[in-house]
Protein backbone atom coordinates (compact mmCIF):
# COMPACT_ATOMS: atom_id res chain seq x y z
CA UNK A 1 0.00 0.00 0.00
CA UNK A 2 1.25 3.52 -0.82
CA UNK A 3 2.03 5.98 1.93
CA UNK A 4 0.37 9.40 1.86
CA UNK A 5 3.67 10.87 0.65
CA UNK A 6 3.48 8.63 -2.44
CA UNK A 7 -0.08 9.65 -3.31
CA UNK A 8 -0.11 11.98 -6.30
CA UNK A 9 -2.39 14.96 -5.76
CA UNK A 10 -4.81 15.15 -8.66
CA UNK A 11 -8.41 16.10 -9.35
CA UNK A 12 -11.05 13.54 -8.33
CA UNK A 13 -12.21 11.17 -11.07
CA UNK A 14 -15.99 10.75 -10.59
CA UNK A 15 -18.60 13.28 -11.61
CA UNK A 16 -21.68 13.74 -9.49
CA UNK A 17 -24.90 12.28 -10.91
CA UNK A 18 -26.12 13.96 -14.11
CA UNK A 19 -29.48 14.53 -12.40
CA UNK A 20 -27.66 17.03 -10.17
CA UNK A 21 -28.10 19.56 -12.99
CA UNK A 22 -31.88 19.27 -12.57
CA UNK A 23 -31.58 19.44 -8.78
CA UNK A 24 -29.44 22.58 -8.91
CA UNK A 25 -31.78 24.12 -11.52
CA UNK A 26 -34.81 23.62 -9.26
CA UNK A 27 -32.87 24.96 -6.26
CA UNK A 28 -31.79 28.07 -8.16
CA UNK A 29 -35.32 28.65 -9.49
CA UNK A 30 -36.69 28.43 -5.95
CA UNK A 31 -34.27 31.21 -5.02
CA UNK A 32 -34.70 33.30 -8.17
CA UNK A 33 -38.49 33.25 -8.70
CA UNK A 34 -40.13 34.62 -5.50
CA UNK A 35 -38.99 38.26 -5.76
CA UNK A 36 -39.86 38.83 -9.46
CA UNK A 37 -43.12 36.91 -8.93
CA UNK A 38 -44.04 39.23 -6.06
CA UNK A 39 -43.17 42.30 -8.14
CA UNK A 40 -45.17 40.85 -11.06
CA UNK A 41 -48.24 40.38 -8.87
CA UNK A 42 -47.92 43.95 -7.59
CA UNK A 43 -47.41 45.20 -11.16
CA UNK A 44 -50.70 43.60 -12.19
CA UNK A 45 -52.69 44.64 -9.13
CA UNK A 46 -51.68 48.20 -8.15
CA UNK A 47 -52.38 50.55 -11.10
CA UNK A 48 -50.65 53.73 -9.82
CA UNK A 49 -47.30 51.91 -9.39
CA UNK A 50 -47.38 49.75 -12.52
CA UNK A 51 -44.34 51.28 -14.19
CA UNK A 52 -42.21 50.91 -11.05
CA UNK A 53 -43.21 47.27 -10.51
CA UNK A 54 -42.79 46.49 -14.21
CA UNK A 55 -39.15 47.63 -14.00
CA UNK A 56 -38.66 45.95 -10.61
CA UNK A 57 -39.96 42.68 -12.10
CA UNK A 58 -37.62 42.86 -15.10
CA UNK A 59 -34.59 43.96 -13.08
CA UNK A 60 -35.06 41.20 -10.49
CA UNK A 61 -35.93 38.54 -13.08
CA UNK A 62 -32.85 38.95 -15.29
CA UNK A 63 -30.14 37.99 -12.74
CA UNK A 64 -32.27 35.07 -11.54
CA UNK A 65 -32.68 33.75 -15.08
CA UNK A 66 -28.96 34.05 -15.76
CA UNK A 67 -28.13 32.32 -12.46
CA UNK A 68 -30.62 29.51 -13.15
CA UNK A 69 -29.33 29.05 -16.71
CA UNK A 70 -25.59 29.12 -15.93
CA UNK A 71 -24.96 27.83 -12.39
CA UNK A 72 -26.22 24.20 -12.61
CA UNK A 73 -24.15 23.26 -15.67
CA UNK A 74 -21.11 25.11 -14.37
CA UNK A 75 -21.33 23.32 -11.01
CA UNK A 76 -21.71 19.97 -12.78
CA UNK A 77 -18.43 20.59 -14.62
CA UNK A 78 -16.62 21.38 -11.36
CA UNK A 79 -18.10 18.91 -8.85
CA UNK A 80 -16.18 15.65 -8.66
CA UNK A 81 -15.36 13.07 -6.02
CA UNK A 82 -13.31 9.93 -5.50
CA UNK A 83 -12.42 7.52 -2.72
CA UNK A 84 -9.18 5.56 -2.86
CA UNK A 85 -7.59 3.26 -0.30
CA UNK A 86 -5.77 6.31 1.09
CA UNK A 87 -8.07 9.33 0.84
CA UNK A 88 -11.38 10.98 0.01
CA UNK A 89 -11.08 13.56 -2.77
CA UNK A 90 -13.76 16.19 -3.41
CA UNK A 91 -13.97 19.20 -5.72
CA UNK A 92 -16.92 21.57 -5.46
CA UNK A 93 -18.17 25.08 -6.04
CA UNK A 94 -18.74 27.15 -9.13
CA UNK A 95 -17.46 30.71 -8.61
CA UNK A 96 -15.42 29.85 -5.52
CA UNK A 97 -14.06 26.40 -6.20
CA UNK A 98 -12.70 24.16 -3.48
CA UNK A 99 -10.64 20.99 -3.72
CA UNK A 100 -10.23 18.86 -0.61
CA UNK A 101 -8.25 15.69 0.12
CA UNK A 102 -8.85 13.87 3.40
CA UNK A 103 -6.70 10.90 4.43
CA UNK A 104 -8.97 8.01 5.42
CA UNK A 105 -7.06 7.71 8.70
CA UNK A 106 -8.52 11.14 9.65
CA UNK A 107 -12.19 10.27 9.04
CA UNK A 108 -14.32 10.42 12.18
CA UNK A 109 -17.91 10.15 10.92
CA UNK A 110 -19.69 9.56 7.64
CA UNK A 111 -23.26 10.80 7.13
CA UNK A 112 -25.80 11.08 4.34
CA UNK A 113 -28.32 13.83 3.70
CA UNK A 114 -31.28 13.80 1.32
CA UNK A 115 -33.38 16.93 1.14
CA UNK A 116 -36.83 16.83 -0.47
CA UNK A 117 -35.65 18.18 -3.83
CA UNK A 118 -32.67 15.80 -3.86
CA UNK A 119 -35.07 12.91 -3.21
CA UNK A 120 -37.17 13.97 -6.22
CA UNK A 121 -34.08 13.51 -8.37
CA UNK A 122 -32.87 10.28 -6.68
CA UNK A 123 -29.78 11.99 -5.28
CA UNK A 124 -28.00 12.12 -1.93
CA UNK A 125 -25.16 13.91 -0.25
CA UNK A 126 -22.36 12.35 1.79
CA UNK A 127 -20.58 14.26 4.57
CA UNK A 128 -17.17 13.01 5.71
CA UNK A 129 -16.25 14.60 9.04
CA UNK A 130 -12.69 14.87 10.30
CA UNK A 131 -10.96 16.63 13.17
CA UNK A 132 -9.84 19.33 10.73
CA UNK A 133 -10.59 22.97 11.45
CA UNK A 134 -11.53 23.26 7.76
CA UNK A 135 -14.72 21.34 8.44
CA UNK A 136 -16.33 18.36 6.83
CA UNK A 137 -15.92 17.26 3.22
CA UNK A 138 -19.28 17.25 1.49
CA UNK A 139 -20.03 15.35 -1.69
CA UNK A 140 -23.41 16.54 -2.94
CA UNK A 141 -25.50 15.35 -5.85
CA UNK A 142 -24.49 11.71 -6.20
CA UNK A 143 -26.90 8.93 -7.05
CA UNK A 144 -28.63 7.62 -3.94
CA UNK A 145 -27.38 4.02 -4.29
CA UNK A 146 -23.84 5.23 -4.95
CA UNK A 147 -24.04 7.32 -1.77
CA UNK A 148 -25.24 4.33 0.27
CA UNK A 149 -22.42 2.17 -1.10
CA UNK A 150 -19.89 4.94 -0.42
CA UNK A 151 -21.03 5.36 3.19
CA UNK A 152 -20.90 1.60 3.74
CA UNK A 153 -17.38 1.40 2.25
CA UNK A 154 -16.07 4.33 4.29
CA UNK A 155 -17.67 3.04 7.48
CA UNK A 156 -16.13 -0.41 7.02
CA UNK A 157 -12.74 1.09 6.22
CA UNK A 158 -12.69 3.48 9.16
CA UNK A 159 -13.80 0.74 11.58
CA UNK A 160 -10.96 -1.46 10.35
CA UNK A 161 -8.36 1.30 10.74
CA UNK A 162 -6.53 1.04 14.02
CA UNK A 163 -5.26 4.64 13.93
CA UNK A 164 -6.94 7.39 15.92
CA UNK A 165 -8.73 9.81 13.57
CA UNK A 166 -7.87 12.92 15.57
Amino acid sequence: MESMEDVRLRPPRHRVGSRAIGWWTVQSALLAVPLPLTFGILWASIPPTREFFMWATLISLLPGLIYTAVMPTWRYRVHRWEVTDEAVYAASGWLWQQWRVVPLSRVQTVDTLRGPVQQMFGLSGVTVTTASASGAVKIKGIEHQVAEDLVEHLTRFTQATAEDAT
